[in-house]
């Protein structure tokens, strides 16, 4: 690995996957029962979603500024080239946190070569984007080859998902109480997408199955060549229907190759259990 590739943990990889690649991976924090958990390595999706289900509230907060200062620290000490790709700055305040501590290790440290970059990605968009940087990475390519391309590819990633239950959504102040209630009453299943790096409402979908046909056919009008791309799909806690998408998706589309994997502790305690969310390359 010619430059060292740092991410966070809202790309929801498996940190097997993170080890295996020498990706450097920072936590952000869950709060849960008046205790502070680094995601991805002190608690797990299971444990909130089961926790939310039992009526916990948990939340969240972004990687605190000293994990930021130490991870560029050490790579400035090191003269390592480095790469942070960051959690979509629309959903979190991470990126501009660790622009602020870049900048401060930099005084200290004028010959450090580190550069963070803003994917505007989320979960296994981001998931999808980190590992495209390991990919360039690994092949050797520049800092300013990889940040090129990355960033390109980041500007293509499509992000569509819908919740399980709208009463998560109203516990983190998406929507109001009135509405999850009304909509749970008329079986409405949000459909929602990433705008410039921010949740946006797409549209309202009536029916208990409906919203799967919905999701694919947006994915019809929207996706590129779907021949040769990986299409990634995560859910809290829903497997069945990641794998009941999955087979929808490969039957109407002809996708081969699919990353699925649970919706980590940090994103799923503001989308809550049954949430799933599809992510793919657009036109």
């Amino acid at each position: 690995m010619t430059v060292q590739i740092i991410a966070d943990s809202a790309c929801d990889l498996p940190l097997s996957y993170l080890e295996e690649h020498q990706v450097d991976v920072l936590p952000l924090k869950v709060l849960l029962n008046n205790k502070e958990y680094d995601d991805l390595f002190e608690i797990t999706y299971n444990e909130i979603y089961q926790e939310m289900r039992e009526g916990s509230v948990p939340k969240t907060a972004q990687v605190s500024p000293y994990r930021l200062k130490e991870i560029f620290t050490k790579y400035a000490k090191q003269n390592k080239s480095a790469i942070y790709f960051a959690f979509s700055s629309g959903l979190s305040g991470t990126y501009q946190t660790a622009h602020l501590m870049n900048e401060e290790v930099k005084e200290e440290n004028p010959e450090m070569d580190i550069t963070v970059v803003d994917t505007k990605c989320a979960s296994l968009g981001y998931g999808l984007v980190i590992r495209k940087a390991a990919e360039l990475s690994s092949q050797g390519k520049t800092k300013e080859e990889i940040v090129k391309e990355v960033t390109d590819y980041s500007q293509q990633i499509e992000h569509l998902f819908t919740v399980e239950n709208l009463e998560y959504l109203a516990r983190g102040g998406r929507i109001s109480k009135a509405s999850a209630w009304i909509g749970g009453m008329l079986q409405v299943k949000p459909l929602l997408h990433v705008e410039n790096g921010e949740l946006v409402p797409l549209e309202k979908v009536r029916g208990k199955d409906r919203w799967k046909k919905k999701m694919v056919q947006v994915m019809k009008e929207r996706g590129g060549d779907w021949s040769n791309q990986t299409v990634a799909i995560s859910h809290g806690d829903a497997v069945e229907t990641a794998e009941e998408m999955k087979q929808m998706i490969q039957s109407e589309l002809g996708v081969q190759n699919f990353v699925i994997h649970p919706i980590g502790a940090a994103i799923g305690s503001h989308s809550g259990p049954g949430t799933i969310a599809i992510f793919f390359l657009g036109k």
